[in-house]
């Protein structure tokens, strides 16, 4: 029986090697175990009744599924402790044509505030801003929505207003390419309310690879109170429409100087140089940006 065992294991390792082989060790441990321990007579239990195929059978399941409580316990996680749940955000990135940058801030400081101020209730704009060091003539804004319902009621009402409409067209004449993404805040960081302190601000965007991300979560949870005793986070989220295993955090710095120097200083911090150490093996690519308010920016 043991030998058939093995034989349907190495026909699983052709397709998930990794798991089969620390599988066939344990097997192989625990048989020697039972050999060795169990009494030549047991009694039989309700385990010991197992076939050998019903036994192979689960066993393959939990490598081609993964087991029902890591499915548990990983829902659980991503659902209710990963995320805070309170809003959903939305990253609007529009690539302005080169030279039209004055034209297009003119158009959205007119369109953007009818938005929060007429429109939607359950909508504020978290920042607006500039792109002065990265992607250049690029324009990042971050929305804030209560909840989905939120989100579709405020897509709804666009379509449907004159006055959004005429100057929506108006800035998309002024526009090569834009990009929506919608994402959820961090449980351990949730996005600093309306502020005016001056500076320049970094959005820090990682894709990941596929799977990592409550690695990331966990990594980062430490390693944002290590960076809190020397600046103060203004937002970090996760991505849920558009592009996937995308985390992007914000930061806010008086000048690149400063910036410099506390970001030097994290490493003094006991669990900086561990967050960086486990997370840097996560990362697909990452980029940064250097960033000033607009004029009707929450964030300024």
């Amino acid at each position: 029986m043991l030998r058939s065992f093995t034989r349907l294991l190495d026909s699983s390792s052709k397709i998930f090697p990794r798991n089969a082989i620390a599988l066939q060790r344990q097997v192989h441990v625990s048989a020697i175990c039972r050999i060795d321990e169990e009494p030549a007579n047991p009694l039989p239990s309700e385990e010991t009744k197992k076939t050998l195929p019903q036994k192979a059978s689960h066993i393959v399941r939990s490598i081609l599924h993964g087991s029902e409580q890591v499915r548990q316990e990983t829902k659980y996680t991503l659902s209710k402790v990963l995320a805070r749940g309170k809003y959903v955000h939305e990253l609007a990135t529009h690539h302005v044509k080169p030279g039209y940058m004055e034209e297009y801030k003119a158009v959205v400081s007119e369109l953007y505030p009818l938005i929060v101020r007429h429109l939607s209730p359950g909508v504020k704009l978290v920042g607006s801003w500039e792109t002065d060091i990265g992607a250049l003539d690029t324009a990042v804004h971050i929305w804030e929505y209560k909840g989905y319902p939120a989100l579709s009621t405020a897509y709804s009402r666009y379509r449907s207003d004159p006055q959004y409409q005429k100057l929506h067209q108006q800035m998309l004449q002024l526009l090569q390419s834009r990009k929506s993404q919608i994402m959820l805040e961090f449980q351990f960081w949730p996005t600093h309310p309306p502020v005016t302190k001056g500076g320049v601000y970094e959005l820090r965007s990682y894709i990941l690879k596929s799977g990592t991300l409550l690695e990331w979560e966990q990594n980062w949870r430490i390693g944002v109170e290590c960076r809190r005793h020397h600046e103060e986070p203004m937002g970090a989220w996760f991505s849920q429409l558009g592009d996937l295993n995308q985390v992007h955090h914000l930061w806010q710095y008086s000048d690149l100087q400063v910036r410099k120097e506390v970001r030097e200083a994290a490493w003094s911090e006991d669990g900086w140089p561990a967050t960086v150490l486990n997370t840097v093996p996560l990362i697909q690519r990452m980029s940064s940006r250097i960033m000033l308010p607009m004029s009707f920016s929450s964030l300024k």
